[in-house]
């Protein structure tokens, strides 16, 4: 069956052609635009088009950030201005119309910062410059041990009277893109402007920083981002009937959502085609699921999880049993195997011994634990006994492309997407035949 599975996905795929769709005829999808709501008509038309037992939507309200007109930035010393590539993170507010100057220090990291205190702080602007740890075989270790600083970074600086914040941008790439994402702000905390440098520009800004000489080093950034009301939006859902026990359900998913920068390629664009494609190569290969077998288009995950969080809780009130959960939010790279949150090892021990032989010829034997993904997280405290699962790609380009203007279709391998897909499906059909015993 898993040769089959694979045999119909690299003979006769769509998730190659879905995805140019998605990237060329729609583009950027953030949460609350009218990109996102033809993604969500063109996602549910797609599955009904498949033929599935049943196709819905699930209404959500989501945030509705806009970035404004283009950002502008720049070094200032003396007379000498240099240009930089910024780009605002995510749910930051807006420079005044004039723009920030201010003087700039420069901090590897939130501890640092607070030891400076409000006395060094006050009425700069805050560079936090910690670059990746390239020690990091997984790259996903790299991101998060320097993502603080992004999450967490421009909140912390406002506490000691910063007037905006400046974040390296998250890559080890050293480029001229800048990488967005979300900030995060305490409610009844002062807001201010923060924007993402790209990483080259993060390095002469270092250089001058450290040279000392007079005059000093002044920073100048203008944006025009703004926080609207909520908007309504939806999760796409296409299911798949059991025959044997139609409410215990298989969810696999990706986040139909992407910043606006560009196309939202790899993030999340292959992780929605690749999950509504393993349903449509189980359909096509004439398979009857003893479980509901969903695949599920999440809104909202870059700015809120909203679509996560709604996702969990209609499945607690419809008294729905999740097997598993799936999600692919980590590129369309070559696919490697998947993660399992937070299992008992003995039941990593049976996975391993029964399914790792048979995914192995296809390069998917890397059953490990570890994360899941942000949209199936929230099932955890909603469906007792979920076994929540991370689609695991090759990491090591993802993040020269997430959250920048080059995470577009070009960047995308037909072939690695279509392997993923096949991946995907395969192990979706061996958890509905054997469950985890």
């Amino acid at each position: 069956m898993i040769r089959k599975i694979y045999d119909e996905e690299l003979v006769n795929g769509q998730a190659y052609s879905n995805l140019h769709y998605l990237c060329k005829n729609i583009g950027q999808r953030i949460s609350g635009s009218a990109n996102a709501q033809k993604a969500v008509e063109w996602g549910k038309k797609l599955m009904e088009s498949y033929g599935f037992d049943r196709v819905f939507l699930q209404p959500v309200m989501v945030p509705h950030w806009v970035r404004g007109a283009k950002e502008e930035g720049e070094i200032i010393k003396g007379d000498k201005k240099i240009k930089v590539h910024i780009a605002a993170l995510g749910m930051s507010v807006a420079t005044p119309k004039e723009g920030i100057t201010a003087n700039i220090i420069e901090v590897q990291s939130l501890k640092e910062l607070e030891t400076l205190g409000a006395d060094v702080i006050k009425g700069k602007i805050v560079f936090f410059n910690r670059p990746f740890d390239p020690r990091f075989i997984e790259t996903l270790g790299a991101y998060g041990a320097a993502g603080d600083q992004r999450f967490a970074g421009p909140a912390t600086a406002a506490k000691y009277g910063a007037v905006g914040v400046i974040v390296r941008s998250l890559t080890e790439s050293l480029d001229y893109y800048p990488h967005t994402g979300a900030t995060l702000f305490a409610k009844d905390g002062v807001n201010i402007p923060a924007a993402a440098i790209s990483t080259i520009d993060a390095n002469t800004l270092s250089t001058m920083l450290k040279m000392r000489s007079l005059p000093a080093v002044k920073f100048y950034f203008k944006q025009n981002c703004e926080t609207l009301p909520d908007a309504p939006s939806f999760n796409v859902v296409g299911e798949m009937k059991g025959t044997e026990n139609p409410n215990k359900f298989i969810t696999v998913g990706g986040h139909l959502d992407s910043w606006d920068l560009a196309e939202g390629a790899h993030d999340d664009g292959t992780g929605v085609m690749q999950s509504v494609e393993a349903l449509r190569l189980l359909k096509a290969l004439g398979y009857k699921p003893k479980n509901s077998i969903r695949a599920v288009f999440f809104m909202n995950e870059e700015n809120g999880d909203r679509g996560g969080l709604k996702y969990a809780e209609l499945a607690a009130q419809n008294k729905e049993e999740h097997i598993a959960a799936i999600e692919s939010d980590l590129g369309g790279f070559t696919p490697r195997g998947f993660s399992f949150d937070g299992v008992a090892p003995s039941l990593l021990r049976n996975v391993n011994n029964n399914w790792g032989k048979l995914l192995a010829p296809y390069g998917s034997e890397q059953l490990v634990a570890g994360g899941s993904g942000t949209d199936i997280e929230p099932l955890k405290g909603k469906s007792a006994g979920v076994v929540l699962i991370g689609y695991i790609p090759d990491s090591q380009r993802y993040f020269d492309v997430h959250h920048t203007p080059n995470d577009v279709f070009e960047n995308v391998n037909k072939r690695e997407l279509e392997l993923g897909a096949a991946s995907m499906a395969s192990l979706i059909y061996l958890i509905d035949q054997h469950g985890f015993n």
